[in-house]
C-alpha cells in the first residue's frame, strides 16, 4: 500500500473558482478509489477531519481555511455500455463534467445536453442535483458509487435512495460528508431531444429558426446562451449563481404578484412555487453593481453571479452577500439562500 503523504498548508484559494479562502492544513489528490481508505485511516491517526472536493466551483472557503485533510477528487474514467434502446455511461467523479457531456453528445446520445457548460466535476453533480434549462442530473442518473465513511466500504446508491429534489440530495443534507463519491452511472438514449424546451432555450431555437433537434444542436444552443450570460470561471473569479431561486407557498405568491405583477414564477408541487431570484435582484438595481468597499461585484449580464474583482478575503464577500440578503428581505419579504457551500 502506498504511503499517504499529503501536502501541507496549501492555499485553498487555488481550489475555489471564487479564489478566496485560507490554507488547508493537509491536502491530497485521490486518483483511484483504493486510495480513500488509507487516506481516511491516516486522517484518523492525525485526529483531523476530512472533506473531498472537485474543482471548487461551488465552494467558498472561510478565511481560516480548513483545519484537516482536503481530498481532491481526480478519479478518471468514462465507459459506455450500449443497449438496444438506451446506453449506460459510468463516469469517474474527477472527470470534468462538461467534457463528459461533450463525449456523450459526440456519441449521438441524448439526456444531458441541456446540462452543458456547467462548471465542476462529475462527482459534484448529484450532490446539488445540478440542473439547467429544464433538466436535472436526477433525470438521467441511475446510481452513485461512493465510499461510505460510516460503514467504511464502497457502496452503490441507486437514484431512488439519493433523496433528490430542487438543488438538494441526501449528499448535501442529512448525509452531508458521509459519502465520498467515486463515480456515477447515467442512462441516456439514442432518441433525439424533443420539445417542449425550457423557455430561454426555446426562444434561442426559434430565433435561429432551428427545428431539427439533435443532442449536438441543443448543446450548442445551451453553450451559446450560457456564454452570453455567464463569465468563464477560469478567467473571472465566480461560483456561478450565488442564490438559489426561493420557494414560497401559493398564498405568499399571491401577495407578491399583487404587488409585483411581473414576478416570474414556476410551479413546484401544486402547493409551492419557485420565484426568480435573478428578477428580484434586477428589480433592486443590482445587475452590474460594483461595490468598492468589498471588492465584489454582480455580473452585468446575470444578476445572480457574484464576481470577485478585488476582494481581500472571504469576509468581504460575506459582507456583500449579507447586505443583498437584507435588501431583498426589506423589499420582497423573502430570504435569499446562498447556493455555493461555505466551508
Amino acid at each position: 500500500m502506498e504511503p499517504v503523504s499529503p501536502l501541507q498548508n496549501v492555499p485553498l484559494s487555488q481550489h475555489s473558482t471564487m479564489r478566496l479562502g485560507g490554507p488547508a492544513k493537509y491536502l491530497l489528490e485521490i486518483t483511484k478509489s483504493e486510495q480513500i481508505r488509507p487516506a481516511l485511516e491516516w486522517a484518523d491517526e492525525q485526529k483531523c477531519k476530512i472533506i473531498m472536493i472537485g474543482d471548487g466551483s461551488n465552494i467558498i472557503w472561510n478565511d481560516q481555511g480548513f483545519d484537516g485533510l482536503v481530498l481532491v477528487n481526480k478519479i478518471m474514467g468514462f465507459e459506455i455500455q450500449e443497449q438496444e434502446f438506451e446506453s449506460f455511461i459510468n463516469i469517474g467523479a474527477g472527470e470534468n463534467w462538461d467534457s463528459a457531456v461533450a463525449r456523450i453528445v459526440e456519441a449521438g446520445l441524448s439526456g444531458v445536453e441541456q446540462l452543458s457548460l456547467i462548471p465542476g466535476t462529475t462527482g459534484a453533480t448529484p450532490v446539488q442535483n445540478v440542473g439547467a434549462y429544464g433538466k436535472e442530473i436526477a433525470d438521467t442518473l441511475v446510481c452513485v458509487e461512493a465510499y461510505d465513511t460510516i460503514e467504511k466500504q464502497m457502496k452503490v446508491i441507486p437514484k431512488i435512495e439519493c433523496g433528490f429534489s430542487y438543488r438538494k440530495s441526501r449528499f448535501n443534507s442529512q448525509d452531508k460528508g458521509r459519502f465520498l463519491i467515486t463515480s456515477i452511472t447515467l442512462a441516456v438514449t439514442k432518441n433525439p431531444p424533443m420539445p417542449p424546451f425550457y423557455g430561454t432555450l426555446q426562444a434561442y431555437l426559434s430565433e435561429h429558426k432551428i427545428t431539427a433537434y439533435t443532442p449536438a444542436v441543443i448543446r450548442k444552443a445551451v453553450i451559446d446562451i450560457r456564454n452570453s450570460k455567464l463569465p468563464d470561471p477560469g478567467k473571472v473569479a465566480n461560483c456561478g449563481s450565488f442564490f438559489a431561486n426561493p420557494i414560497v407557498d401559493n398564498a405568499r405568491l399571491q401577495e407578491l404578484v399583487d404587488k409585483y405583477p411581473g414576478l416570474p414564477h414556476w410551479d413546484v408541487d401544486g402547493s409551492n412555487v419557485k420565484l426568480s431570484a435573478a428578477w428580484m435582484l434586477e428589480q433592486m438595481g443590482l445587475k452590474g453593481y460594483h461595490e468598492p468597499n468589498t471588492g465584489m461585484a454582480i455580473w452585468d449580464k446575470h444578476s445572480l453571479v457574484f464576481v470577485n474583482e478585488k476582494a481581500p478575503n472571504t469576509m468581504s464577500l460575506l459582507a456583500f452577500r449579507d447586505a443583498i440578503i437584507k435588501k431583498a428581505e426589506q423589499k420582497f419579504g423573502v430570504t435569499l439562500k446562498q447556493e455555493p457551500e461555505l466551508i
